[in-house]
């Protein structure tokens, strides 16, 4: 989430910087030199909306997360990726790994759907998509007691609404 911070103070830095730039340019009656720092206003200024919605979802994410561990496995039909970042955190919107957010429920019925929970001594398993394509995260939890465990999957449940399947407990 401080990534994604800061690169939202990033680009709202080089539009402030840009705009600023280019009224002086146009005091200056500078019209080729305008019209640049012009483009590169408007291109910071999508960079920084399309940023700032990202830094609303990974917010809402973490303020109402069920879940939070070190690091993740993602699978999809196509490829297998390690995910090490500062910490994977699963809510009731969605799964944020490092900058990276998967989201569900949002489109309704033909949206990402999280479709299948499984907990085992070692890991949790994600499993979420659409009709289309679906896709697998394997998340090392750390839940040493099983009242813990339980209780994970009762959030997740209420949360959710996807029952949790407990393995080897």
């Amino acid at each position: 989430m401080k990534l994604i911070r800061k690169r939202r103070n990033g680009y709202a830095l080089l539009f402030a910087a840009s705009i600023c730039l280019a009224v002086w340019l146009g005091m200056a009656f500078m019209v080729e030199a305008v019209f640049t720092l012009g483009v590169i206003s408007l291109i910071s200024l999508v960079l920084l909306v399309r940023q700032s919605r990202l830094l609303y979802d990974a917010t809402l994410i973490w303020d109402n997360r069920i879940l939070a561990v070190p690091s993740a496995l993602i699978s999809t039909e196509d490829s297998l990726k390690q995910a090490d970042t500062e910490e994977t955190v699963v809510s009731t919107f969605g799964i944020l790994i490092g900058s990276t957010i998967y989201r569900w429920g949002l489109d309704g019925v033909h949206g990402v759907r999280l479709s299948i929970v499984q907990i085992d001594q070692e890991r949790m398993y994600l499993i979420f998509g659409d009709k289309n394509q679906s896709m697998r995260v394997e998340l090392l939890h750390g839940m040493l007691h099983k009242q813990t465990v339980v209780e994970s999957a009762q959030k997740l449940w209420h949360e959710t609404g996807i029952k949790a399947e407990i393995c080897d407990w």
